[in-house]
C-alpha cells in the first residue's frame, strides 16, 4: 500500500480552491482547502492543478535522428503525464517502441506510421514499397492498446514523386481498421488544396498553423475554404509546433477568424527541446496565452479536449475513484520572449510553469526550462 499523499491549498482553472487525496494511486476525494488528510502534505499554495498534460504530437524513439528522444525527457519531467508519439515507427520498430514504455513512468500512446520504415529515413513515403498496408493493421491489432491511429506526412521532402498516393493508401488502410489518420502537412506538392478534402470527421489534421507557402491561409490572412470545410466536417485541428511549423502570424490570423486549435501539441524533440524554438509543451501553451486565449481554454487543449479525442476521457478529469494523474503548474507574470517557427519572436508577460505531476501515486517535481 502506497502513502496517502495530500496535494494541499490548489487552485483549479475555474478559480475553485481544493485538497486532493491520493490512496493507492486514486484520488480518493477532493476536499476544502487544508482539509485533506494523510501520510504525507504537498503545500501547492499559488499553484494551479489539471488532470495530467496530454501532448498529442511528440517523438519518443530516441535511436531515430533526429526526430527522436527519451520518453521522460518530454514527458513527467515537463509536466506531462501522456504523450502520443505521432509515428516515428512504423511497423518495423514499433515492437521496440511499444517496449520502451516499460523503463519510463510517462504514460506512452502512438500513431503508426504508415511506412513501415518509420522515420528511420524523413522521405518515408517516397517508396511506395515502403507502405505494407498488411503488416500495418496487422501492427495496429497486436499493439492495440498503444495505437490510437495512423500518421501520414504528407509534404514534398517525405513524399516526393509519390504526390497523393501515401495519403490515398492510409485513407484505405483507416476505413479497413476503423483508426484515424493523422496527417502532417507542409511544403507541398502536394497542394493543401488537394490534401485537406481527404480527410474525414475524426481525423487529425497537425501543423495546421505552419507559416509555409503551402499553408492554410491565404496571404491575406483569410482561411482556406479547405480548413473551413474540414472544421465543419470535424477534422481536429492539432498546433504541432515543431521546428518549423509554428507562425505567430498565421496563429493571429486564425485567433482573428475563430479558429481555435482543438489540441495543442509540441512535435518535440531532443533537438527543438534543447535548442528551441519548442523547448517544452509548457512553452508552446504560453504563446496561446500571448495570443490571447483564455487560461481555461489553453488546458482544456491539452487535457479535456485531448482525451475527448483519444476517447479516454478519464485522462482529462479530477474525480473521485479515477487514477491519480495531474499536473500542478504556475501561471508567473514576468517578461518572457518567446520565439516561433519562422525565428519571429514575441514579449509576452506571463508564463506557464509546470512545477510537479503526480502519476502510479507518487509525486515527481518537473525539471524544465521556462
Amino acid at each position: 500500500m502506497q502513502e496517502k499523499l495530500v496535494l494541499s491549498h490548489l487552485r483549479l482553472v475555474g478559480g475553485q480552491m481544493t485538497d486532493i487525496v491520493v490512496e493507492d494511486g486514486r484520488i480518493a476525494e477532493l476536499t476544502p482547502p487544508g482539509q485533506g488528510r494523510g501520510d504525507r502534505v504537498i503545500d501547492g499554495s499559488g499553484l494551479y492543478v489539471s488532470s495530467g498534460w496530454i501532448d498529442m504530437h511528440v517523438h519518443a524513439f530516441p535511436e531515430f535522428d533526429p526526430y527522436g528522444d527519451e520518453i521522460d525527457e518530454i514527458g513527467i519531467k515537463q509536466g506531462v503525464t501522456t504523450i502520443v508519439d505521432a509515428g516515428s515507427c512504423g511497423a518495423d520498430r514499433i515492437g521496440e517502441l511499444a517496449a520502451s514504455r516499460l523503463g519510463a513512468r510517462t504514460r506512452l500512446l502512438a500513431f503508426l506510421n504508415i511506412s513501415r520504415i518509420g522515420l528511420k529515413r524523413i522521405d518515408e513515403l517516397s517508396r511506395l514499397e515502403w507502405i505494407d498496408l498488411r503488416q500495418a493493421a496487422e501492427s495496429a491489432r497486436e499493439y492495440r492498446d498503444m495505437i490510437v491511429g495512423f500518421k501520414a506526412r504528407i509534404s514534398s521532402s517525405v513524399v516526393a514523386g509519390s504526390g497523393l498516393s501515401p495519403l490515398r493508401m492510409a485513407r484505405r488502410l483507416s476505413s479497413e481498421t476503423d483508426l484515424p489518420l493523422m496527417v502532417h502537412i507542409g511544403s507541398g506538392p502536394p497542394d493543401i488544396t488537394e490534401i485537406v478534402p481527404l480527410l474525414e470527421q475524426g481525423d487529425v489534421l497537425t501543423h495546421y498553423l505552419n507559416g509555409k507557402e503551402n499553408n492554410l491561409f491565404d496571404s491575406e490572412g483569410q482561411p482556406l475554404p479547405v480548413l473551413l470545410d474540414a472544421r465543419d466536417r470535424g477534422v481536429h485541428l492539432d498546433v504541432g509546433h515543431g521546428t518549423a511549423s509554428f507562425s505567430f502570424r498565421v496563429a493571429e490570423a486564425a485567433r482573428r477568424h475563430g479558429i481555435s486549435p482543438d489540441t495543442i501539441s509540441s512535435d518535440i524533440y531532443r533537438g527543438n527541446r534543447l535548442n528551441g524554438p519548442v523547448y517544452s509543451l509548457a512553452n508552446v501553451m504560453s504563446k496561446f496565452l500571448y495570443l490571447g486565449y483564455p487560461l481555461n481554454e489553453v488546458i482544456d487543449a491539452v487535457t479535456v479536449r485531448a482525451a475527448a479525442w483519444l476517447k479516454r476521457p478519464e485522462l482529462g478529469r479530477i474525480q473521485p475513484g479515477d487514477a491519480a494523474r495531474l499536473t500542478l503548474f504556475s501561471v508567473e507574470e514576468r517578461p518572457v520572449r518567446l520565439t516561433d517557427s519562422e525565428g519571429v519572436t514575441k514579449e509576452a508577460a506571463r508564463c506557464i510553469i509546470p512545477k510537479g505531476v503526480v502519476i502510479h501515486g507518487e509525486y515527481a517535481a518537473c525539471e524544465i526550462r521556462p
